[in-house]
């Protein structure tokens, strides 16, 4: 080819992708406005809470590896020995922000806690990337534990990969699991099958995303400059694609952007490594490693990520779990109605406790429990933007 033809050539090509570009933004900007009414809704919720929490003490744990796991402890006014330790594990794509309104109502209520980023996350390192697996992750949590909290009652929560990492914990030390865990709490997670995820786009469009997705990820995990550059362009089109992905209900914007910024700093890198293992993850046979435990499996209704059936399948397994779907709920259920979802980890807490010194769980009627947050469900209401056309909201 000549080199007039392949300029040509450049210049035809560098035209298609600007008009696909502009294109792109335009269906953006019109799903956007569309939905504007959403975005007021949630700055009519409020737009500058301060999710600051100062800890007790903060550590640097390192895994098995070599990788600095970043670790913060909250003690309460008053510590009692007998009264367990709350370790939280935080989702994919998220850090130990996430569980920010429960680690500060569980200090309040005069129990430890414990939050950690995974590796790869928040202010953890990062890592190899074959080592962005569940099975890993398993193991680095029992490293947190063995150095942040060596002795002494305990319970786990995870979210989504969090409550991953527990079963892989459980299936990798059951002696740990036997001896020291008292009660277990599974939220928005799954013990397998996650090639199922649909993304609320429906079996056909779903399973398309999840065979191209993992390749697209990976081809632009070489270009993270640019794609850092185009979300901080698009604010608000960030805000809209992360409230739509990760919450069922309108939250306030200030929730939006927290959760914005936990997604958008995990790096594409990060994202890619983790998919296959993700995939591959399978401990349906380890949930029976949790008999003789409290366990609270607890989900959202409108999950598009893991839908119920995956707590249904769960519970199967362990009909001795409390199972909680909670209306209206998404995926990023802990934010979206901290209320409701810190109730019930208090709830497990405390019957965890009581079988503790009982000797035995608690019986439990079989069958999930659905609740409604009815002061969440009166706030939405009272804050719903109203009349046909409304000015643009700033804030």
């Amino acid at each position: 080819m000549s080199e007039v033809g392949a300029t040509e050539r450049r210049t035809l090509t560098g035209l298609g992708i600007g008009l696909a570009a502009a294109g792109v933004a335009a269906v953006a900007g019109l799903a956007v406005d569309r939905l504007w009414r959403d975005r007021q809704h949630a700055v009519a919720l409020g737009t500058d809470e301060d999710f600051t929490v100062e800890p007790t003490r903060t550590a640097v744990v390192v895994a098995d590896d070599g990788v600095p796991l970043h670790v913060e402890v909250d003690e309460p006014a008053e510590v009692d020995p007998d009264r367990p330790t709350l370790v939280f594990c935080h989702g994919y794509t998220l850090d130990l922000r996430s569980w920010v309104y429960q680690r500060r109502a569980m200090r309040e209520a005069g129990y430890r806690v414990v939050v950690w980023d995974q590796r790869g996350h928040g202010s953890s390192g990062v890592a190899e990337s074959d080592t962005y697996h569940v099975d890993q992750l398993g193991r680095d949590l029992r490293r947190v534990l063995a150095e942040v909290v060596p002795e002494g009652p305990l319970v786990l929560i995870g979210h989504s990969m969090g409550g991953m990492t527990v079963m892989a914990l459980a299936e990798a030390d059951p002696e740990l699991v036997r001896e020291r865990v008292l009660g277990v709490a599974l939220v928005s997670t799954s013990a397998g099958g996650l090639h199922r995820i649909t993304w609320g786009l429906g079996s056909l469009l779903g399973s398309v995303v999840n065979r191209v997705g993992p390749a697209a990820l990976s081809r632009l995990a070489g270009h993270q400059n640019l794609v850092d550059a185009a979300l901080r362009g698009g604010q608000e089109l960030q805000e809209f694609f992360v409230a739509k992905g990760s919450f069922a209900s309108p939250v306030p914007l200030s929730v939006v952007r927290l959760t914005a910024d936990m997604i958008f700093s995990t790096s594409l890198e990060v994202m890619s490594a983790y998919v296959p293992g993700l995939n591959r993850h399978d401990k349906i046979e380890a949930l029976a490693n949790l008999a003789g435990r409290e366990v609270l499996v607890l989900n959202g209704d409108r999950d598009v990520l893991t839908s119920p059936i995956h707590s249904e399948e769960m519970v199967e397994r362990m009909p001795w779990a409390e199972h909680v779907v909670i209306q209206d709920g998404g995926h990023i259920i802990m934010l979206e109605h901290p209320e409701v979802v810190t109730q019930h980890l208090l709830e497990l807490v405390r019957r965890a406790e009581r079988a503790a010194r009982a000797g035995r769980v608690e019986p439990r009627p079989a069958g999930r429990r659905v609740v409604t947050d009815v002061q969440k469900l009166r706030r939405d209401r009272a804050t719903r933007p109203r009349g046909p056309r409304l000015r643009r909201a700033t804030a």
